[in-house]
């Protein structure tokens, strides 16, 4: 049995998977699978973050009728996700790889049960040999609930896999530290934790997709901070996979290291969950200090001076100062009737345990 070197993610955007009329580039998507094919075979676990659905779907569509966004997205996808994925089955085929689909939405991540689900289909995936395909389901997923893009997507997919590395393929070599056209302007090879990189970036789109640099860097950083290794490079270079992993110093690309402490598979999980949070803690400014120490403390309730919005035991709230500022993610250990009932009050359990608590 080939030893397994590294469980990686790898998302691929649709710049680089689409021509700039937006048809699938079947040459680059043919290249990419033989090094993916080449990863796995060199003993690595590979998890394949795929864009392109809605504009394969749009390429194949022509002349239909005026529809709203929501209906060409769904339409598209629908269409899309069926050729790519297709693609994907001939071309791993050649390799005796088995591939698997896996359609998810923003709210499969929402809930402890359907995360832990979600993980250990996608692990008995990587256990039998198959390579989980990973997309966003546009078809059913409902606006306010989408993901960013697929470089969020893939940042979940990352931490609840517990990848050692998440490679983010673009159309350029990363982050540069101006415009990339420009001749001074130098790519930022090495991204360390406390550097602000708003200056550096542009809040443009892609073409074809819903992501740009910000949202990016933004994932990696926290990304990162959790444990695992980021790296954004140019998915349009031949060979790209494979000299990132064989030659790592001389390929062009923006890495963000990762922490020397990574977090608890829980509290990764945790820390991806603002989105979810059905209510908020608003704790005073002794309780911010306590938390934003050093120490392992957890949230109590003489620390807390109110609540917001209605929430059951167990659920996902934010946790913020006394100024409104997000400081933190947490599973509550009360409803939030009984969370009122004990505000302020001394020698009670947590409102969340730091087990579960994790500081943005």
């Amino acid at each position: 049995m080939t030893q397994v070197n590294k469980r990686i993610a790898i998302k691929v955007g649709s710049n680089v998977l689409t021509r700039k009329d937006g048809t699938l580039d079947v040459t680059r998507i043919s290249s990419l699978s033989d090094q993916l094919a080449q990863l796995m075979r060199n003993g690595y676990e590979v998890i394949l973050i795929s864009s392109g659905a809605v504009a394969a779907g749009r390429s194949e569509l022509n002349n239909i009728p005026k529809l709203d966004a929501v209906q060409q997205r769904q339409l598209y996808s629908a269409v899309g996700q069926a050729k790519l994925i297709n693609r994907y089955y001939e071309l791993f085929r050649e390799h005796s790889i088995p591939v698997g689909q896996v359609l998810t939405t923003k709210e499969s991540f929402g809930t402890r049960t359907h995360y832990l689900t979600q993980r250990s289909c996608i692990h008995t995936m990587l256990i039998q040999g198959v390579l989980p395909i990973i997309n966003e389901n546009d078809t059913i997923s409902v606006s306010e609930l989408m993901f960013t893009d697929n470089d969020e997507l893939s940042g979940l997919v990352a931490t609840m896999m517990n990848c050692q590395q998440l490679i983010l393929l673009s159309n350029v070599d990363g982050i540069y530290s101006g415009n990339p056209e420009s001749p001074e302007t130098e790519l930022l090879q090495k991204i360390d934790p406390a550097v602000d990189l708003s200056k550096y970036i542009q809040s443009g789109k892609s073409s074809f997709g819903r992501g740009g640099m910000l949202t990016k860097c933004q994932i990696a950083q926290k990304l990162a901070d959790e444990g695992v290794e980021v790296i954004i490079a140019n998915g349009t270079r031949s060979r790209i996979l494979l000299d990132l992993i064989n030659e790592p110093k001389e390929t062009p690309c923006t890495r963000f290291p990762a922490s020397l402490h990574p977090t608890s598979s829980i509290k990764k999980w945790i820390a991806h969950s603002d989105s979810f949070a059905k209510g908020v803690l608003v704790v005073n400014k002794p309780a911010v200090e306590k938390l934003m120490s050093s120490e392992a403390v957890s949230l109590l309730p003489v620390g807390c001076v109110a609540i917001k919005g209605t929430f059951k035991k167990n659920d996902i709230v934010e946790i913020h100062d006394e100024e409104g500022l997000l400081i933190g993610v947490g599973k509550v250990q009360y409803d939030s009737e009984k969370a009122n009932s004990v505000l302020g009050r001394r020698g009670l359990r947590p409102l969340v345990h730091y087990n579960y608590l994790y500081m943005e």
